[in-house]
């Protein structure tokens, strides 16, 4: 059994492996990043790109999982808020059929230290609207919880009341396409730094289409492109890595000067809250 102290912000927590015996009763205990503070501290230059892209540092973006269907074919990213759960856009369709992929930075290594993650239960939005693209969030129960380490750990989740105003550099990760015309996803975990856009800017873009549970980003140089969705957008508040808006939908040839739109997690965090206690 194990016990894990991972708050918001909290920069180190302990991981304990409990075993007992008629005899004797041990714990072992070592220090892991608390929850949105990477053990390895991601490198941003700023001027990356998903599209074009940037290789991360590996292990620096411990939250971010694969999912892969029965091939090994990954379709979508995600992120690891506990042990037990991984935060994903609805719009990718993942069901328990498919698995999370914790620890991995290079899809073509055979020499990493992955956890392959069966899903016990998938909980969708019952507001999702493929037609909208509104509230295009799931929530993915782990059937075995992933073994947090140094490459694996948790980001902090938002409270509803947070606030991430136009211009805050966040950053966004993912394997998705590094040019929409790309035939295949890059091998190694991308990363891009980007600004917030308000939802002003972003309308004149893309009309009534965004709504109040969307949150935008980019149109600097930088975007999200194919096979990115379900991944993060991450913003630093006290020092922690902290999930703002989950890929969701943007231009269709990954539009580097288009804002590309994310699930608000600030909007959506009542229910995620309902589902984690309940389950």
């Amino acid at each position: 059994m194990s016990a894990h102290a991972n708050l918001p912000g909290r920069r180190y927590g302990l991981v304990c492996s409990l075993s007992a015996t008629s005899e004797n009763f041990n714990c072992t205990c070592y220090l892991v990043a608390g929850c949105g503070v990477p053990a390895i501290p991601p490198v941003l230059s700023g001027l990356s790109r998903i599209v074009n892209g940037e290789n991360a540092v590996p292990g620096s973006w411990p939250w971010q999982v694969s999912l892969q269907d029965g091939t090994g074919f990954h379709f979508c990213g995600g992120s690891l808020i506990s042990e037990d759960w991984v935060v994903t856009a609805a719009h990718c369709g993942v069901t328990t059929s498919d698995v999370v992929v914790a620890g991995e930075y290079d899809q073509a290594s055979d020499a990493e230290d992955i956890q392959v993650l069966k899903i016990a239960k998938v909980f969708k939005n019952p507001n999702f609207s493929l037609l909208t693209v509104r509230n295009d969030i799931t929530l993915l129960k782990l059937a075995t919880p992933a073994r947090f380490s140094r490459t694996v750990s948790a980001v902090c989740l938002p409270s509803a009341s947070d606030d991430f105003p136009a211009g805050t550099l966040c950053a966004t990760t993912g394997w998705g396409k590094t040019k929409y015309t790309a035939l295949k996803t890059p091998d190694k975990l991308q990363q891009a730094a980007l600004p917030i856009v308000s939802s002003t800017v972003c309308k004149s873009y893309w009309g009534s289409k965004v709504t109040d549970v969307m949150i935008c980003a980019g149109a600097s140089g930088v975007s999200s492109c194919m096979g990115d969705s379900g991944g993060p957008l991450v913003c630093q508040k006290n020092g922690a890595w902290t999930l703002v808006g989950i890929v969701s939908w943007g231009s269709s040839t990954c539009s580097t000067t288009t804002p590309a739109v994310y699930a608000r997690v600030t909007a959506l965090i009542p229910w995620v809250q309902q589902i984690l206690a309940n389950n």
